[in-house]
């Protein structure tokens, strides 16, 4: 049976992972991860001390020096999202939105950086959802696009407008009106 001294000693990255990132990206780590592309830039603050990332050449390589579940899951989430910002910059993240009304007829519009929903279950207050910024909102009778290079700010911005349209102390089986998130990347 192998001491401690042994086990420890034997590798000293327990987790390590590489990414090739694609001849088009350009990138730079410092305190914060930064991906740019003709000219969309997508940058992510840095996880802490426990995952170290290191550039080289064309690959990006994480690692950590602990063993532990934690340490790995950080791992993975911090690989998940610089993967997340390498995809959007070849291609937008793309939600489809649908304005369901049944009792009354609501209104959708956009204004700077808030859409305006009006008229909803017969309100006289417009409710408001934030959009964020570098997203890209587009209207179409009753359907609306979320576009972003940015999967989070297109999430968040998706999530936010739904959000918006929260029935509450109604029956939801009877009041089935709101804007609903119908198509999501994948």
């Amino acid at each position: 049976m192998p001491t401690y001294t042994e086990t420890k000693m034997k590798d000293s990255a327990y987790y390590k992972e590489e990414i090739t990132v694609p001849e088009t990206v350009r990138f730079e780590i410092d305190d914060k991860i930064k991906f740019s592309r003709d000219n969309m830039k997508l940058e992510k603050k840095l996880p802490g001390a426990n995952i170290v990332i290191q550039k080289a050449d064309k690959k990006i390589i994480l690692f950590s020096n602990k063993k532990s579940r934690k340490y790995k899951r950080e791992l993975y989430t911090t690989l998940a999202h610089i993967k997340n910002m390498i995809a959007g910059l070849n291609k937008p993240f793309l939600y489809c939105l649908k304005v369901c009304s049944g009792h009354f007829p609501m209104s959708v519009k956009l204004e700077g950086n808030n859409l305006i929903i009006s008229n909803f279950l017969g309100e006289k207050i417009p409710r408001r959802a934030i959009i964020l910024p570098d997203v890209k909102l587009t209207i179409n009778g009753d359907q609306i696009t979320v576009e972003s290079h940015n999967l989070e700010a297109a999430g968040q911005t998706a999530a936010n407008i739904e959000r918006a349209t929260v029935i509450r102390n109604r029956d939801r089986r009877i009041f089935q009106d709101g804007i609903y998130i119908t198509e999501k990347p994948q």
